[in-house]
């Protein structure tokens, strides 16, 4: 299997990317807004919803996560929404991210989660980049969503 890198520097290229995305678990522990260098990043496990729709050589539909970093550059401000990050092992999963435009090419890229939990980056453009940090691991079942 190919390891994911995709690199988002429009709204459109960042729908795509939170397509990818959806369903990703973090820890709080395992994000960091480096102030000084203007960047956010996060270590995530993402849920692989292509794997799960197409399945493998077996024809069976194998369930996969993949350790990725999502990196967010030209960062210029953080808020939390609903998440303490005192407590580091505290797992959020991501539902989506969204870009509301400022005055271009500024906004915001807001990550929601479940649980009404969301990290909103004030950004001068979108610049973002996900990559698969190494081989996928089995996982019993996929996530379900209600409604």
């Amino acid at each position: 299997m190919t390891s994911l890198k995709l690199v988002a520097l429009e709204q459109a290229d960042l729908d795509a990317l939170s397509a990818q995305m959806q369903d990703a678990i973090l820890r709080t522990v395992d994000m960091t807004w480096e102030p000084a260098s203007h960047r956010f990043v996060a270590l995530m496990n993402r849920f692989d919803w292509q794997q799960a729709r197409t399945g493998n050589k077996s024809g069976k539909k194998p369930y996969e996560r993949h350790r990725c970093a999502l990196r967010f550059d030209h960062v210029n401000a953080v808020q939390l929404k609903n998440i303490e990050i005192g407590k580091r092992n505290t797992t959020l999963s991501l539902l989506t991210m969204r870009f509301e435009a400022g005055e271009e090419p500024s906004g915001n890229i807001e990550l929601v989660f479940a649980g009404h939990c969301s990290i909103r980056l004030n950004v001068e453009c979108i610049e973002a980049e996900l990559t698969d940090l190494g081989e996928g691991w089995s996982v019993r079942s996929k996530p379900e969503h209600e409604g």
